[in-house]
């Protein structure tokens, strides 16, 4: 967890301020992130005893809400289920409303300000560019410690390096760094061993659910190219 001087941030919002330009506030790779970033409120939902995955089924554990409202929100659309879904069928699901609420998050918290500009004078567009550099600051220390420096993660820096591999966000992170180290050191990060089972366990589900649908979603573009 981040020192208590420091704002507190989800998962999905850190990868957030890892995707966005400083200057311009447009995001890099939008599609992967997006992704990642509802993959994380799975992630953040294990690492707080809510859901478990089980033959690749999302489950609730416990359907108590969390006081945070991007993860609330997806407790409650998983409790609200009839039936357990697949991790990629939550990912996908859950998309849309998890990377809205990262981007109000962000901005309630005064790490990035909100622009609103049109293209061509015709076509809204939102960018986010930075307001306070701190807490991105902080993230990549952190990750740059565990990846580059073989420094020992916490659970959510674990969790944070498996989301960014799973998504293959190796560059976002390290744009400067030799890419075959960074994603060897991902890798080892996120097959390693892990304090919770059912974290682990939702962690690799997020992570093959994140390759598999990039995977689709690459070769889908291309045979549209």
């Amino acid at each position: 967890m981040e020192p208590p001087t420091q704002t507190s941030t989800t998962l999905g919002e850190q990868l957030l301020l890892l995707s966005l330009d400083d200057e311009s506030g447009s995001a890099k790779e939008p599609v992967k992130v997006a992704l990642a970033i509802s993959a994380a409120s799975l992630v953040e939902l294990a690492l707080a005893g809510r859901i478990d995955v089980t033959d690749d089924k999302v489950t609730v554990v416990d359907a108590t809400p969390l006081g945070e409202p991007a993860l609330d929100t997806a407790l409650a659309a998983i409790v609200d289920k009839d039936k357990p879904g697949r991790t990629r069928d939550w990912i996908n699901r859950l998309k849309t409303d998890a990377v809205a609420r990262a981007n109000t998050g962000l901005v309630e918290k005064g790490l990035v300000r909100e622009e609103r500009k049109k293209v061509l004078g015709l076509f809204p567009v939102r960018r986010y560019p930075e307001a306070d550099g701190s807490v991105e600051a902080a993230v990549r220390q952190r990750l740059d410690a565990v990846v580059l420096g073989a420094a020992t993660p916490d659970e959510r820096t674990a969790s944070l390096v498996a989301l960014l591999h799973g998504a293959k966000l190796h560059r976002l992170a390290f744009p400067d760094s030799d890419a075959r180290r960074v994603k060897a050191a991902m890798e080892s990060i996120s097959d390693g061993q892990w304090p919770a089972t059912a974290v682990r366990h939702v962690v690799k589900a997020a992570e093959d659910a994140l390759a598999a649908i990039i995977a689709v979603t690459v070769a889908t573009t291309v045979a549209g190219s």
